[in-house]
């Protein structure tokens, strides 16, 4: 990755919905050569994908949580994280290092949703021994733009 490619990252996570004429722009390229850089970065998995950013509260989703699940010792996952990658709800679901084993960020309507999703949707799994529940009162910074690392030297 070269810094052109870095400069189209930094500009495409800014703004998902530039055009490519914008992009070439950033880029200090022609708008076929900036198409071809896209296109690169998306094959290789650098891009993965193109998304809208939504407002939680207007599409109702306005709670935000976060559940520290424990399972059984000796417990196989697969199942766990299999339900958990299936369930809506789940924004991210991390394997985790400390006295926890998971740690999922839910989105949900209310805390009504959240107690019922909870119940059923997590505790109901098998294996999963204990849980702690966090909801968020406000958030300060909540993004999914990286940190782009400096370019690689050629």
């Amino acid at each position: 990755m070269d810094e052109i490619d870095r400069n189209i990252l930094i500009a495409v996570q800014q703004d998902g919905a530039a055009g490519l004429s914008e992009l070439s722009k950033v880029a200090g390229l022609s708008v076929s050569a900036t198409a071809e850089r896209v296109k690169r970065l998306e094959e290789r998995g650098t891009i993965r994908g193109w998304h809208a950013a939504l407002d939680p509260a207007a599409v109702g989703c306005a709670l935000l949580a976060f559940v520290m699940v424990g399972l059984r010792p000796g417990r196989d996952d697969g199942a766990f994280r299999k339900a958990m990658r299936r369930a809506g709800a789940v924004l991210e679901c991390h394997a985790v290092s400390g006295p926890w084993d998971y740690m999922l960020k839910l989105r949900l309507p209310d805390l009504a949703a959240l107690e019922r999703f909870v119940a059923d949707e997590i505790r109901g799994q098998s294996g999963v021994e204990r849980t702690e529940v966090v909801v968020a009162l406000s958030s300060a910074k909540e993004t999914m733009i990286l940190p782009v690392a400096e370019a690689d030297e050629e």
